[in-house]
C-alpha cells in the first residue's frame, strides 16, 4: 500500500482554501458523479487541489509541483507518486469538475459604488477572448487546430477562451473554451446568460444579429464597436449627432424583419480615425454619447485580466502541460479558478485597506499565495485569516495610493508565427522599442452624423 493513501485528503492548497473549500469539492465532485472506486493515494478530492496547484505552479513539473504541495507534511514528503499515476489520476478526474467548481465560484466581485464598475445602475463587463498554446500532439492539433502559414501548421495548437470579465475588478463571471478554428463571437454567445443587468463592452469582432439578440434577450445592454459597413445607413437622425440604424444578417435588405435597431455613436481620439459603437440605449438624453465613448475604454480592462493569466500567473510564452485534449480544457478551467481566487484575495486587500484594487499588486498576491501553499500555513479559517492580515502588511509596504496614472506604449508583434523564419525575426528584433511612458487624458471629440 502506498503511504500516501489516507492522508492525501488532508492535503489543502493554501489561501485558495478559504474559497475552494473541503465541502464545495466534494459538492461538485458528487454533482460531477465522480467517485474513487477504492482508496488510493490520489483520490478525487486531492486530484482537484493537484490539478489546481499545476496551474498555480505553472512552470514547475509534476513532481516539482507534489512537492510543492506536501512538503511541509513528513509523511508524504518522501515518497512522491510517479508522473504516470499523477496523468491516470487527472484522466479519471476529468474536466468538467474544474470546469464545475469554476462555476460555482465565479460572481462578480465589485460592491456597489466601486469606481469604474458600474455606469448608471448597470454593473460594467467586457467579453473578450485569448489564446493559450498547447502541446504539439495529434490529438491536440485534431481537437484544437491552430494556426497556418501555406497550409503548413505555423506553431504549436491552441485553445481559445472567450470570457465575460468585470470592468472594475478582472474576475471572470463566466467563460467558455472552444478550439483555435472556432470564432470568438460563437463562443461570446454562449456567455449572454450570465450578463443579465450589465453593460456588457465588446470589440469590433464580435457584432452579430445572433448575438445581439442573445445578451438582450437575457436582460444585458450593450456597447460593441463596429466596421464601418454595419449599420452604415441612418434610419433616423437623433438630436445629440447620433443616429439609429439596423443591423441585419449577411443577404438580408435593410428593412428586413430578421434585423436589429442599433444606435451608432461616431467620434475621434485625439483627431484620429473615427471610432463607430453600436448600443441598444437608444435614448440620447438618459445615455449621453459623450458618456458611452468615454466609457469603450473600459473594454481594456479584459486585457489587463488576461495579462494576468497569460504572462504572470502562466508565464509568458509557457506552453500548457497536457498532450490530451480533455486535460488540456482541464488546466484551461483551473487556471480559471485559480484567477477568480487570487482576484478574491486582491478585494478583500482592498476592501480591508479601503483603497481601489487596481493598486493591489497581482504578482505580489500570486508569490505570496504559492508561498502559503509551499508552508501549508493557510489550511484553516483560522490560519487562512492570519495569512490575510500578514499578506495585508507586506502589500501595504508597496502600495502606491495616488491617482491611477495615464501610461500607453506602442503595440508590437512580440512573437513570430514561427521559430524558423529568419526575416520576420530579424524585423521583430531590430524594430524600435518605447518603454511605457506617461500620457496626458484623451480628448474625445464626437462625429456628427450630417443629413442628408
Amino acid at each position: 500500500m502506498h503511504p500516501w493513501v489516507g492522508l492525501s485528503d488532508h492535503v489543502r492548497l493554501g489561501v485558495v482554501t478559504r474559497w475552494v473549500t473541503p465541502e464545495l469539492v466534494g459538492e461538485v465532485l458528487e454533482k460531477c458523479r465522480v467517485r474513487d472506486k477504492k482508496p488510493g493515494a490520489l483520490p478525487a478530492g486531492f486530484m482537484v487541489y493537484f490539478t489546481l496547484a499545476l496551474a498555480l505552479f505553472q512552470q514547475d513539473s509534476y513532481d516539482d509541483v507534489a512537492e510543492q504541495l506536501v512538503g511541509n507534511i513528513r509523511e508524504l514528503s518522501g515518497s512522491i507518486p510517479n508522473k504516470s499515476s499523477f496523468t491516470r489520476a487527472r484522466r479519471r478526474l476529468g474536466p468538467l469538475v474544474l470546469e464545475a467548481v469554476f462555476r460555482e465560484l465565479a460572481d462578480p466581485l465589485a460592491p456597489v459604488g466601486l469606481e469604474g464598475s458600474f455606469y448608471r445602475g448597470m454593473r460594467l463587463a467586457a467579453v473578450d477572448g485569448f489564446v493559450l498554446d498547447a502541446p504539439d500532439t495529434p490529438a491536440n492539433r485534431a481537437a484544437f487546430g491552430g494556426p497556418v502559414k501555406n497550409g503548413q501548421p505555423a506553431g504549436f495548437p491552441q485553445v481559445r477562451v472567450v470570457t465575460l470579465t468585470e470592468c472594475g475588478t478582472h474576475a471572470q463571471i463566466d467563460a467558455a473554451v472552444g478550439g483555435f478554428s472556432g470564432g470568438e463571437r460563437e463562443l461570446a454567445i454562449t456567455l449572454a446568460t450570465s450578463a443579465s443587468k450589465m453593460l456588457v463592452i465588446m470589440d469590433r469582432g464580435f457584432p452579430g444579429v445572433e448575438l445581439w439578440k442573445a445578451y438582450l434577450g437575457f436582460g444585458a445592454h450593450l456597447l460593441i464597436r463596429a466596421r464601418s459597413p454595419v449599420a452604415h445607413r441612418p434610419v433616423e437622425y437623433l438630436p445629440d449627432g447620433t443616429y439609429l440604424g439596423r443591423m441585419n444578417l449577411g443577404g438580408q435588405k435593410g428593412a428586413h424583419p430578421g434585423g436589429v435597431l442599433v444606435r451608432v455613436i461616431e467620434y475621434r481620439v485625439d483627431g484620429g480615425d473615427v471610432v463607430r459603437l453600436l448600443t441598444d440605449l437608444l435614448d440620447p438624453v438618459a445615455y449621453p454619447a459623450a458618456e458611452l465613448a468615454a466609457l469603450y475604454h473600459a473594454r481594456w480592462e479584459a486585457e489587463s485580466a488576461f495579462r494576468q493569466i497569460k504572462t504572470f500567473q502562466r508565464g509568458p510564452v509557457e506552453v500548457l502541460r497536457s498532450g490530451d485534449p480533455d486535460l488540456v480544457r482541464q488546466e484551461v478551467w483551473a487556471h480559471l479558478v485559480v484567477h477568480h481566487c487570487l482576484t478574491r484575495v486582491i478585494m478583500c486587500l482592498a476592501d480591508d485597506n479601503g483603497i481601489n484594487p487596481d493598486r493591489v499588486s497581482f504578482v505580489k498576491v500570486l508569490k505570496h499565495t504559492r508561498r502559503s501553499v509551499v508552508r501549508q500555513c493557510a489550511d484553516t479559517p483560522k490560519k487562512i485569516k492570519k495569512f490575510l492580515a500578514v499578506l495585508a502588511a507586506k502589500v501595504r509596504r508597496k502600495l502606491d495610493n495616488g491617482a491611477r496614472r495615464l501610461r500607453e506604449a506602442d503595440r508590437h508583434l512580440k512573437r513570430p508565427d514561427s521559430k524558423y523564419s529568419s526575416k520576420l525575426s530579424y524585423r521583430i528584433n531590430t524594430r524600435d522599442r518605447q518603454p511605457t511612458r506617461r500620457i496626458t487624458a484623451k480628448a474625445i471629440t464626437l462625429h456628427t452624423a450630417i443629413v442628408q
